[in-house]
């Protein structure tokens, strides 16, 4: 499981990489206005936080030439080589430009996914990525978790080279079920990600082995 932070909040950002185990940072326009900074310096800081991780920028282009500069204009941008990942909307100029990007190199973000349907054209059109939005989807009664399993199935049925990056969620119980339905990766909130780790039976725990253990650890380190 290829855990990701959805977010451009560099002080939560720096937190999380203190200790969990993320191996990249997803970001798109909403997160950006969110964090109130340009994408130069969103992007640099989170470089500076992440190191060799993967780093995945929405491009806002709406034709497929576009994109495609874009895109490249980003990766020599940011200058992190194969960590660089294009996100590209399922449109049908994002569909062309997939093909294009995939052609000269560079790596794709299939995202604004609602259909198994749309996962499966991106992933034929070269995405490593395929992100299906879970809780957007419950918002709208068409059951995320189901769309996430069926593109999984997908993709071992047909041999694709694809992976699944669940992305939009509102509990943790929904990570849970895209885990155990398959889903490669998923791309999660900080106060999310810090929840996934937390149980109130853990702190009990630790606290009893704090009070058992006090007079009897006598080894000095």
């Amino acid at each position: 499981m290829i855990y990701m932070a959805d977010t451009a909040d560099l002080a939560a950002l720096k937190e999380l990489y203190d200790f969990f185990p993320l191996e990249g940072v997803t970001t798109n326009p909403t997160i950006l206005k969110q964090s109130g900074e340009k994408l130069s310096v969103a992007i640099d800081g989170i470089l500076k936080i992440i190191g060799h991780g993967m780093i995945h920028v929405q491009v806002m282009s709406e034709t497929a030439e576009d994109i495609v500069h874009e895109a490249k204009t980003y990766k020599n941008y940011f200058d992190v080589g194969d960590n660089y990942y294009a996100k590209i909307p399922v449109t049908p100029q994002g569909y062309k430009a997939m093909a294009i990007l995939k052609d000269s190199g560079i790596n794709i973000t299939a995202t604004a996914i609602f259909t198994q349907q749309q996962a499966l054209v991106a992933a034929k059109a070269g995405a490593d990525f395929v992100a299906p939005y879970v809780s957007r989807l419950d918002n709208i009664s068409s059951h995320g978790i189901e769309v996430v399993r069926d593109i999984v199935k997908n993709m071992v049925d047909f041999k694709l080279p694809c992976k699944v990056l669940a992305a939009s969620f509102k509990t943790v119980d929904q990570i849970h079920r895209v885990s155990m339905n398959g889903s490669h990766s998923a791309t999660v909130g900080p106060e999310l990600l810090m929840q996934l780790i937390k149980h109130p039976m853990t702190d009990i725990s630790v606290k009893t082995f704090l009070e058992d253990g006090k007079d009897l650890y006598d080894i000095s380190f």
